[in-house]
């Protein structure tokens, strides 16, 4: 692959520490979630949260990409919704709801849009078969 841009950020103390961008954009605290075992102190973030924020912004442009491609007009909004559990081997895994909501289109037309949205998000490309990521869709 040929870089186009390339995001550097560091993160010192892990999920109770900070993490910074190289640009310094990014300047948060970190916290583990009350659920589990941390403060849930409200003024910092989490990993997942962050995540979450950036597969929901990818996947709106790519979803934005697809229905120009087939000339279709949308407004769209998308939701990641990205939980952490525990995983068989007894460590933890993630799992993602992508809920897209898109006007401009019918359900089954909007259906098909995060499906191929899906296959071209460079996101969805990297977590393909280690995550499981469920699709869905709703009108606003």
């Amino acid at each position: 692959m040929e870089a186009l841009y390339t995001a550097k950020s560091t993160a010192d103390g892990g999920r109770t520490g900070k993490v910074v961008s190289s640009d310094g954009l990014i300047d948060f605290d970190l916290t583990m979630p009350k659920s589990l075992g941390g403060s849930g102190d409200i003024d910092s973030t989490n990993p997942e949260q962050l995540f979450s924020a950036g597969y929901a912004a990818c996947f709106d442009s790519a979803l934005n990409m697809v229905a120009r491609q087939e000339r279709k007009k949308i407004d769209s909004r998308v939701t990641a919704e990205v939980s952490i559990g525990k995983d068989t081997d007894g460590g933890f895994k993630l799992a993602v709801v992508l809920t897209a909501a898109i006007n401009g289109v019918d359900e089954s037309e909007a259906k098909d849009l995060i499906e191929k949205a899906h296959q071209a998000c460079p996101y969805s490309k990297a977590t393909r078969g280690n995550i499981e990521v469920e699709l869905k869709t709703e009108s606003f």
